[in-house]
């Protein structure tokens, strides 16, 4: 792969500038530094490996050489309102629960806040990054990294959750480039709609514990545990307190994991 047979894949979906590279540090950093160039919106940075790839909660992100992807999506505030940058992590997430169900007949949930599952294990990952200035957004970054390939897969002892990838779950390999097309159309619809109740009926209905025993682990604090109900408009999630009151959690360092009550 290099820049203009990426351009090629890519020429209908009516992107920004795009840039791609063998080996980065971070699609994320790159495109944060590329922000200060002025690069307009929806421009892309792809890579197909990463040396230092961000997750949540400051957390690496594995990319091997030739085996994932990993790639960020930069928005102007000219383009996209303020009050939708919290929907922007189910963005992503919805966008690759969809290509993988509707394209790989997959059964894709999402993991509240920025995790896709298949068969209980997490191949996707999202992060946002947004730059503000007061309570104005300069600029947002919408990173996605997806295990493709076996050797995405990080090794148990470096996961935080348990890992699996696209081909393990479909039991054949798929072409990496043409899923990163199919992602990138789908969530650039979706971003015509974000803040549209459609949506969030969207990105709730394809949330994994639906109804179930869930609790959030967070750090310094003592874990919550209720069942999950659903989203606010805004994106953070809805629970039920075992005395029946009705919570709610922002994403933040929070970790969202299943609740065995037996």
């Amino acid at each position: 792969m290099d820049l203009h047979a990426l351009q090629s894949i890519l020429a209908d979906l009516h992107l920004g500038s795009m840039a791609y590279f063998n080996v980065l540090d971070s699609t994320n950093a790159q495109a944060e530094r590329w922000v200060e160039d002025g690069v307009p919106h929806l421009s892309l940075v792809v890579a197909d490996e990463q040396t230092a790839g961000r997750g949540r909660s400051g957390r690496a992100w594995f990319t091997p050489r030739g085996a994932g992807l990993a790639f960020s999506l930069i928005l102007r505030p000219e383009q996209i309102e303020s009050a939708s940058i919290p929907r922007l992590t189910g963005l992503g997430a919805l966008a690759v629960c969809e290509v993988l169900q509707r394209e790989y007949d997959l059964q894709a949930q999402i993991k509240w806040p920025n995790d896709v599952l298949v068969g209980g294990r997490k191949l996707t990952g999202v992060l946002v990054e947004a730059d503000w200035q007061g309570d104005e957004i300069r600029s947002a970054v919408l990173g996605i990294g997806i295990n493709v390939a076996p050797d995405s897969v990080p090794p148990e002892s470096e996961a935080d959750f348990p890992a699996t990838c696209v081909e393990t779950a479909l039991g054949s390999p798929i072409d990496r480039w043409t899923l990163l097309r199919e992602v990138l159309r789908v969530l650039l619809s979706r971003l015509m709609d974000i803040d549209q109740d459609e949506f969030l009926q969207a990105w709730e209905g394809n949330l994994v514990y639906q109804r179930e025993w869930v609790q959030l682990l967070r750090e310094g604090s003592e874990p919550v545990i209720g069942r999950l109900l659903g989203l606010r408009s805004d994106g953070s999630l809805r629970m039920a307190l075992p005395n029946g009151e009705e919570v709610f959690f922002q994403a933040g360092e929070i970790h969202l994991r299943k609740f065995d009550r037996s």
